[in-house]
């Protein structure tokens, strides 16, 4: 290494408080600058006209300096925005990787248990045909000792166990019992598997996916805040190309979409009125590019705002309800992780449909 070589030093990135204290120094910059003018007009002693030159030249500087001064502002709250949003993506992905720990944990701990209750729902399900069977033959051997015994007390025991055990009634209920039972089990198997497929991470490597089993995943994973308040239809049209994604991202995108989507549909609700309203789901295939729409027959979103509806913390919600980083977030992954297009077209009083447009060709593969 040469005398003049020296090291290079690591450059550490400006944080939220850094760009904090920028805007509040340059604020100063601009009070100590007229402060200036106030105190020279004071305390100079030349004659009016060059007291007013000197002012004129001062409030020229200061009106320069305020347009720089303000210019630097409005770059260093963009930053600071973009700071604040790259913060909350990282501890977004963050909380998806944790998800998927718990998650793989979860589905462990719960899968075994409800595997060996299923089977064995099913192995009595499967009894209950051969002992309803030995019951049929049981009871035209009954009718059969009536004739023969007529007057034996076993005869009679069996006829009034058979009235206490109101065997009608059981025949009819207990294969439904334990169809209901088998269909929820599947369905606790079900929503725990798209639970740990839905917070798998992607680890920044796109793979190419079907984008059927990630809607489907997602909407099960969602179904809490639906259920109650919509129907919910996916549509998707045959022989659909594998989508190249990070697969995580995408679900998370659409995630928010329905619950967004959940969420203007219950501000309609009236009961008597609309009981519920429907989200439907759909993806087709538009050239060399996959369509996703998520539409819902809610409030709608008024044509004043729609254009900031995409901005880092921007919400209409009440305090404590959004954080207006859900669509900001859609945004990110449609538009600058994977190269798409996304646009909204939305009526009040009729409904809203988001159109996301993703690239079926990685730029690695063109």
């Amino acid at each position: 290494m040469s005398e003049n070589t020296f090291p290079s030093m690591p450059v550490t990135p400006l944080s939220t408080e850094d760009y904090q204290r920028k805007l509040t120094a340059r604020d100063k910059t601009i009070d100590v600058l007229k402060r200036r003018i106030v105190r020279e007009a004071r305390h100079n002693h030349s004659t009016p006209f060059a007291i007013l030159e000197q002012n004129v030249g001062l409030e020229k500087v200061v009106a320069r300096k305020t347009l720089e001064l303000e210019n630097e502002r409005h770059e260093l709250e963009k930053a600071l925005i973009e700071l604040r949003f790259a913060q909350t993506q990282l501890l977004q992905a963050q909380k998806m990787e944790s998800i998927g720990q718990l998650a793989a944990g979860i589905a462990h701990e719960i899968n075994t248990p409800t595997q060996y209750v299923s089977d064995n729902v099913g192995f009595v399900k499967n009894a209950t045909v051969s002992l309803l069977n030995l019951l049929d033959a049981a009871l035209t051997l009954a009718d059969t000792a009536r004739v023969k015994l007529a007057d034996d007390p076993a005869v009679a025991e069996f006829d009034a166990t058979l009235k206490r055990s109101k065997m009608d009634f059981l025949r009819r209920q207990i294969p439904g019992a334990l169809d209901e039972s088998l269909e929820g089990l599947g369905h606790i198997a079900k929503i725990v598997s798209a639970m740990k497929e839905f917070s798998h991470p992607s680890q920044g490597e796109k793979e190419r996916v079907d984008i059927r089993d990630v809607i489907n995943t997602t909407v099960t994973v969602a179904r809490n805040e639906w259920k109650y308040i919509a129907e919910l239809e996916t549509h998707f049209e045959d022989n659909l190309q594998p989508l190249p994604c990070l697969r995580d991202m995408i679900g998370q995108a659409i995630l928010n979409l329905v619950v967004n989507a959940a969420h203007a549909i219950a501000d309609t609700i009236q009961e008597g009125v609309k009981e519920k309203g429907l989200i439907t789901v759909s993806a087709a295939q538009l050239g060399e590019s996959m369509v996703i729409r998520v539409t819902d027959d809610g409030s709608g979103i008024p044509a004043a705002i729609r254009d900031r509806i995409f901005d880092p913390f921007f919400t209409t919600k009440a305090v404590g309800k959004g954080t207006g980083q859900g669509l900001a977030i859609v945004y990110s992954t449609v538009v600058d992780k994977h190269g798409g297009q996304i646009r909204c077209e939305s009526e009040v009083g009729v409904g809203t449909t988001f159109i996301l447009q993703l690239p079926l060709q990685c730029q690695t593969e063109e």
